[in-house]
């Protein structure tokens, strides 16, 4: 439920039974909803935040960083394992800071409103302005300063990851 009270949807929904507070950003990258992030996935995502398209590398670094079983997929355990810090190669939530940096268009270290929606948008949930001025508020940040790396992981409920 978004803070201003209102439920976001995704336009693709998927039923798990999966519970964690790592979820809601697994769902966010996981944009075919398979239950799985492939490379696919993450380009997908990228490609919302990045005019000059994802980096091969970058995608793969996060891959291998992620996929312990080298299925080439990264499944919720193992995700949550990275973010975490539960002995992955990356830990304390090197995802999640690489994301932001391609959320924060302007490099200004702040998610600003129009970042936030193009993030949500590219996410497929849709969400009003008022919803993107809430999670602006809940993650500690005001609308004309936007919010911080530490208040995007309260709007995604990981606030006790780093």
């Amino acid at each position: 439920m978004c803070p201003s009270g209102r439920t976001l949807c995704a336009e693709t929904a998927t039923t798990t039974t999966m519970t964690s507070d790592f979820k809601p950003a697994f769902d966010v990258l996981d944009s075919d909803r398979d239950g799985k992030i492939s490379k696919d996935d993450l380009r997908a995502f990228y490609a919302g935040f990045s005019s000059s398209g994802p980096d091969e590398n970058l995608i793969g670094s996060m891959m291998s960083a992620a996929d312990s079983n080298k299925d080439g997929f990264v499944q919720y355990d193992e995700f949550e394992r990275v973010l975490g810090g539960g002995g992955g190669a990356r830990s304390s939530g090197g995802v999640m800071e690489e994301a932001f940096k391609i959320m924060d268009k302007d490099g200004d270290g702040k998610l600003g409103h129009e970042d936030l929606k193009s993030y949500m948008s590219a996410a497929g949930f849709a969400a009003t302005d008022e919803d993107i001025k809430a999670m602006i508020i809940l993650g500690g940040g005001d609308d004309n300063q936007g919010v911080s790396y530490a208040g995007l992981l309260k709007i995604l409920a990981v606030d006790h990851v780093g």
